[in-house]
């Protein structure tokens, strides 16, 4: 079954959506964005989530003492890493006990290198986006090729064409953000919508 992910929550109403909609996993963004939360608003968050929701903190290229204080916290329960990490520094965080998702740009010149280099480390997931992540745009889909990794499939995607690109890609997972937004706060309907989607397609 296909999971799916709601990212860059950041107020009290957002998990409220959340908790009732009950995607798979969730997303904090750490990494410079609009939709940045700090530590002490992260963990207020996490206390109001529903236990069965997995909470990904998004990370760009942070010390990674920052990243196991939330870990070992207890505010996130999955690392996902969307800067120029090096594979050195994802499989450090998995050996201290982190499950990692790895973001890939599928705009970038080296992109298939950069997935073949990534597939080979013990990452426990791809992400797989347009850019940097947060543009709201979906990629070729013919540039995934065949991948041994499960991957979450994000860039561009809404309510509306879910059913579409899962069918297309199959992917392990499929991440949410601006498409489930309007005038860029979360919005109930569009989550509720989105993950019946999923759900329901199957």
């Amino acid at each position: 079954m296909t999971r799916i992910k709601i990212c860059g929550l950041s107020r009290k109403r957002d998990i409220d959506y959340v908790n009732e909609a009950l995607p798979d996993y969730v997303g904090f963004v750490f990494a410079p964005s609009r939709r940045r939360v700090s530590y002490e608003k992260a963990v207020g968050l996490k206390k109001m989530l529903d236990r069965y929701i997995k909470a990904v903190g998004v990370f760009a290229d942070a010390p990674q003492d920052e990243i196991l204080r939330l870990c070992d916290g207890g505010v996130i329960d999955i690392v996902q890493l969307h800067g120029t990490e090096m594979p050195e520094y994802a499989c450090k965080l998995k050996s201290y006990g982190c499950t990692v998702i790895k973001a890939i740009s599928m705009q970038g010149q080296n992109t298939e290198r950069e997935l073949k280099i990534w597939e080979q480390t013990d990452v426990d997931y791809l992400l797989l986006d347009n850019g940097r992540g947060g543009t709201g745009e979906s990629f070729d889909y013919s540039l995934i090729g065949e991948r041994t990794k499960p991957f979450f499939l994000a860039g561009g995607l809404t309510p509306e064409n879910i059913q579409k690109a899962v069918n297309e890609v199959k992917p392990y997972a499929v991440d949410l953000s601006s498409g489930v937004e309007t005038q860029g706060l979360k919005n109930r309907k569009k989550i509720i919508d989105a993950v019946r989607s999923v759900r329901n397609y199957e």
